[in-house]
């Protein structure tokens, strides 16, 4: 199975297109759950949200469409990088599996339009680093974040991610580190200039003031069923680590500095799961764990023992969706 996804032909598209749509059928016959998150400090989310209100199966076909194109973009900014081969759709492979674990994971929710904007925002971020003129990708890269906090807050904290990429990939002079912030900064001024013009000003700052003062880290979001799941790909993911090698593949140093970037990408994903909420909606982590599963798949030599643990995987994961419904 690694090595059928490490090709790239019409049949593993369609594959993925299958898998995809076996995730989310139970969702279209069952219906949309309301995850009731919108919030004034996401009004791009509470935006598309209402636009798409007077049908839940419309929002679902637009979040159903929408992971479809993450899809792409993830396996094409992977590709691009050389974190997996120049042909291959072992990025849209793994994503579409990481972002579709589970029930909640499959619906129309922040997290979800937020994507997106936070994988425009990694292959700029990417770009920095073999670019002659990275002014432009670092604007860039601000207003992606910006864009991705108007639709799940906690993606502000991207900024911090961005000044340390930099840094791991020798681009943190002071300039270069102020540019993303006044890229994002800079939607935040065009959105607040329209709110105090058209909006209700006052309100608006007193949500996001609201945001920040109740902002704390918890385990509330934790049950044992979350644990065990997490647990389990964090476990897997070390042991492919550590154990998967990389058969003749010798990362150049440009790979080795991205790998590290998502490294530290994942990391930022598990700080943000102690937020609140659904963990399983703050999904940072899973983007973070896509970008690594899917690298080890690529280049590992001995596949025999990945593959049975991948097929049983993805069992508990079908079985899960349409028969047990524990997440």
């Amino acid at each position: 199975m690694i090595k059928f996804f490490r090709q790239s032909y019409a049949v593993q598209y369609v594959v993925i297109a299958l898998m995809l749509t076996a995730f989310w059928l139970p969702s279209f016959i069952g219906g949309q759950v309301h995850t009731g998150l919108s919030s004034p400090v996401t009004p791009l989310y509470v935006l598309v949200d209402g636009l798409l209100d007077f049908s839940p199966y419309m929002q679902l076909a637009f979040a159903f469409l929408l992971m479809m194109i993450e899809a792409a973009v993830f396996n094409l900014i992977l590709v691009e990088n050389q974190i997996v081969g120049k042909v291959s759709t072992m990025g849209a492979f793994v994503f579409v599996i990481m972002m579709n674990l589970t029930r909640a994971q499959v619906n129309f929710y922040p997290f979800a339009l937020a994507t997106l904007f936070i994988l425009l925002m990694l292959r700029e971020v990417f770009l920095v680093y073999v670019s002659q003129k990275p002014e432009v990708d670092l604007l860039k890269a601000g207003i992606y974040s910006a864009l991705a906090s108007m639709c799940y807050f906690p993606s502000i904290f991207l900024i911090i991610w961005m000044l340390i990429a930099l840094s791991v990939a020798q681009k943190g002079s002071l300039r270069l580190q102020l540019i993303p912030i006044i890229g994002f900064f800079g939607v935040y001024f065009f959105y607040f200039t329209g709110i105090f013009l058209f909006g209700d000003f006052l309100n608006t700052i007193h949500a996001y003031r609201d945001w920040f003062a109740a902002l704390h880290f918890t385990v509330s979001g934790f049950n044992l069923k979350i644990i065990i799941l997490l647990s389990l790909l964090i476990v897997a993911t070390i042991m492919l680590l550590f154990t998967g090698g990389s058969g003749n593949f010798e990362k150049t140093v440009a790979v080795r500095t991205k790998m590290t970037q998502s490294v530290l990408l994942l990391l930022l994903g598990v700080v943000l799961l102690f937020l609140g909420g659904n963990v399983l909606l703050n999904g940072l982590i899973f983007i973070g764990l896509a970008v690594v599963v899917a690298y080890e798949f690529s280049y590992m030599g001995n596949t025999g023992w990945a593959n049975l643990f991948l097929l049983l995987f993805l069992l508990l994961v079908f079985v899960n969706h349409y028969y047990f419904k524990l997440l």
